[in-house]
């Protein structure tokens, strides 16, 4: 902030110092200011400055008082530094998950905001070094490898100035790059939209905090991004006979070793449940409420019911963004429900087949030793690799080849997708059907709306009426 309502007091000798020296004091908007010279002269002189530059209609800092010709030179701050900056300051408080969206996005955007490709190392080389260390800030104290050390050197030199991403060109250069992949495709639309939010982010934080630019240059340029669909595709939701037949096709994936036969009760908690992954797999033993059920073949006399609901209490969750985005060093982190406040709980009712599942779960497998139900055989948390491989072979075991081409069920999240889509076509209430998930009652019509039955027929019927009268 600048302002030109400035006040000037006359010098006087300095009496808190030992040694002789004189102060000049001035005022700028209201905030007083004062500065030592050894000399009454050399006093004068600064004195001397400020008035003659206050007389010429200058405008004074407020921050440091001084008129704008007498404020120091700075050295222009590259997009490279600036990034570097942004993700220093943001890294303590970001979730593993948001580290990595961010280091991605950066990684995309900052090679393509240099002034020259001359001498530019391969893309796959300098984005390792980014991701590794350029934009990594517990790895700014390991000593980088001579390949990817040349690499940033390179970057560094070549990064073109903040002040450059004004001009339309320069930014929408930027824009270009996060539309499309590493090979030269087009890229999915939510990425597009992710990236473009955090260099949004980024240049806000240029104007705002380091004022290093009067607006932000992306709401100047004309660039569309593509159109994101965030409605689910009904192709990927399997219906209750098709989920069964795939969590059965899980037991016998890696049947000698067990590896599917672990797993078909955390897939089960997606499909009967709605949990994320991430919340499956930090699921413990603590967390179910699982009613004893009769497992009698034919007559029994025992009074344990044939069938009862039980209940998840979701407290924690355990995404995976891997060791370079985590504190622990770990490929997973343990945080609270997505969106949720810190220690909040979603209590998730599941029906007497999820309960069988779990149960015959534990009989068969135990816990790990802080009790969560799913880990690897030796304890371990089970990584996502995993989880996407177990099912893509239980695909092939499940589903006939004509299937196998079709979108359907084609990833594990898709359980979660197909539970939703099955609470609303039951008539679920909609606030229901939302608190078990985890979101809002907006978000839920958003995603699910072209998965309801019914509703063409009910239409149609009601147009035949219409036409009829």
């Amino acid at each position: 902030m600048k302002s030109t309502d400035v006040k000037f007091w006359d010098v006087r000798r300095n009496k808190s110092s030992k040694t002789a020296s004189y102060e000049v004091r001035w005022v700028v908007a209201g905030r007083q200011r004062s500065r030592t010279r050894r000399t009454k002269a050399l006093a004068e002189s600064f004195l001397s400055d400020l008035r003659q530059a206050a007389k010429s209609g200058e405008a004074f800092d407020i921050d440091t008082g001084l008129p704008t010709s007498m404020l120091p030179k700075q050295v222009p701050v590259t997009w490279y530094e600036l990034a570097r900056t942004y993700i220093k300051a943001k890294w303590p408080g970001a979730a593993g998950e948001t580290r990595k969206s961010t280091l991605d996005a950066l990684a995309t955007v900052t090679p393509a905001l240099v002034s020259s490709t001359n001498g530019a190392p391969s893309a796959t080389v300098l984005r390792r070094a980014l991701l590794h260390y350029g934009l990594n800030p517990p790895r700014w104290k390991f000593p980088v490898p001579a390949e990817e050390a040349a690499a940033l050197k390179w970057l560094g030199s070549r990064s073109l100035r903040v002040t450059d991403l004004a001009e339309a060109d320069v930014i929408r250069s930027a824009l270009n790059a996060i539309a499309v992949t590493m090979t030269g495709r087009p890229a999915a639309a939510t990425t597009v939209a992710r990236k473009r939010a955090v260099l949004y982010n980024v240049l806000k934080y240029a104007v705002r905090e380091r004022r290093l630019l009067d607006a932000n240059p992306i709401d100047q340029v004309d660039w569309k991004a593509p159109e994101k669909i965030e409605q689910v595709d009904r192709s990927v939701v399997a219906n209750p006979a098709q989920a069964r037949q795939l969590l059965a096709a899980v037991t016998y994936v890696g049947r000698l070793s067990g590896r599917g036969a672990r797993m078909r009760a955390m897939y089960a908690c997606m499909y009967y449940g709605g949990l994320r992954p991430s919340e499956a797999i930090g699921l413990r033993r603590q967390d179910c409420e699982l009613p004893d059920l009769c497992a009698c073949v034919g007559d029994c006399s025992c009074d344990l019911p044939a069938s009862a609901w039980g209940r998840l209490t979701l407290t924690k969750s355990r995404p995976r963004p891997g060791r370079l985005y985590t504190d622990s060093g770990q490929s997973h982190e343990e945080k609270g429900l997505k969106r949720r406040p810190v220690g909040d709980k979603r209590l998730v009712p599941i029906p007497p087949e999820l309960v069988r599942i779990l149960a015959e779960h534990l009989e068969q497998f135990g816990t790990a030793e802080d009790g969560r139900l799913f880990a690897t055989s030796t304890g371990g948390t089970v990584s996502a690799s995993a989880v996407w491989r177990i099912w893509h072979a239980a695909r092939v075991i499940g589903l006939s080849p004509e299937q196998q081409t079709t979108p359907l069920a084609g990833r594990p999240y898709d359980l979660r997708h197909a539970c939703a889509t099955l609470l609303l076509n039951a008539g679920v209430p909609p606030k229901e059907v939302a608190r078990r998930l985890g979101h809002s009652v907006e978000v839920l019509w958003k995603v699910y709306a072209g998965c309801l039955d019914g509703d063409e027929e009910r239409i149609n019927r009601l147009i035949e009426k219409a036409l009829a009268t």
